[in-house]
């Protein structure tokens, strides 16, 4: 019982941290699961199947308000489920200890490639321009596709930063696009774990609670997002992402092992702060 209330709880914040972002789903979830000591694997597994519920309601909401734009959907989707069923069957035919440090560092950096994304990315487009081409999509949505299923999370915090970034698409679209694309990439990813690792090796349970955590915290993400900055909340899971994945890595490996763990921690939270206090001074100087 101890396990499936942890297992709620989980959902329930990478949910609220997802929701508030429009990321992080899979990063957040997945790091805290390889903390709470599940294999990488069915980590990951468990996280895409949960994901399906989650992207399906997010999805149809960004649809229903207009922040989807079709034509970057359909650049990203193909490609986008490829890299997820390739990652999955990749990641399932992997030992889980051996590869844990791996994943946890993969973590570790996506979690400083958030901070610095919402702390020093651009926030608003300087021009709306329609790229009807757009080949470069295609490659993005693979790379972002595989790394989503590996390390259990990685479409957003890869795809949004991206493509906001050239100053294309305006932002809703763009954070509407890839969430409505995210459907796709958990669908081929559980399809991949399911191939590869069996309907067995998969708890039900586990992913229900995930779910089931998810869709309580979804009405005050909802809620909270109109309270705190996007910015604010960008280093905010950052930080978590890089201090979970953190434990992770110094429990995991033997050259880690030997550093000062409290040493580490204490600078990194120290990183945190001052980049709190930058992400507070953006927000004054915005306003």
């Amino acid at each position: 019982m101890q396990r499936l209330i942890v297992l709620a709880l989980i959902g329930f914040v990478a949910q609220l941290i997802d929701g508030a972002l429009g990321m992080a789903y899979g990063v957040s979830s997945t790091s805290l699961l390889l903390v709470y000591g599940i294999a990488p694997a069915i980590a990951s597994a468990s996280v895409h199947m949960a994901e399906l519920v989650t992207t399906a309601a997010s999805g149809l909401s960004h649809w229903k308000f207009g922040n989807i734009d079709k034509s970057v959907v359909k650049k990203l989707i193909i490609p986008g489920s490829i890299g997820a069923f390739l990652g999955a069957c990749f990641l399932s035919y992997l030992p889980g200890e051996s590869v844990k440090p791996f994943i946890a560092a993969f973590l570790f950096l996506l979690g400083f490639f958030v901070i610095f994304r919402f702390l020093f990315g651009n926030q608003r487009p300087r021009r709306v321009v329609r790229n009807k081409k757009a080949k470069w999509m295609a490659p993005l949505g693979l790379i972002a596709g595989f790394a989503d299923s590996t390390g259990g999370g990685g479409w957003g915090p890869l795809t949004t930063p991206v493509l906001i970034s050239r100053n294309e698409i305006e932002p809703r679209k763009v954070i509407g696009s890839v969430d409505a694309s995210e459907f796709a990439v958990a669908l081929f990813a559980s399809l991949g774990f399911l191939i590869s690792l069996g309907w067995n090796e998969v708890n039900w349970l586990w992913v229900g609670m995930l779910m089931a955590g998810g869709v309580v915290a979804a009405p005050i993400a909802a809620w909270f997002v109109r309270v705190v900055p996007s910015y604010l909340l960008g280093v905010l899971v950052g930080g978590l992402i890089i201090t979970t994945n953190a434990h992770t890595l110094m429990n995991s490996s033997t050259f880690f092992a030997k550093w000062n763990q409290t040493a580490v921690y204490i600078c990194l939270v120290v990183f945190w702060v001052i980049c709190l206090g930058m992400a507070l001074r953006k927000g004054r100087k915005n306003q």
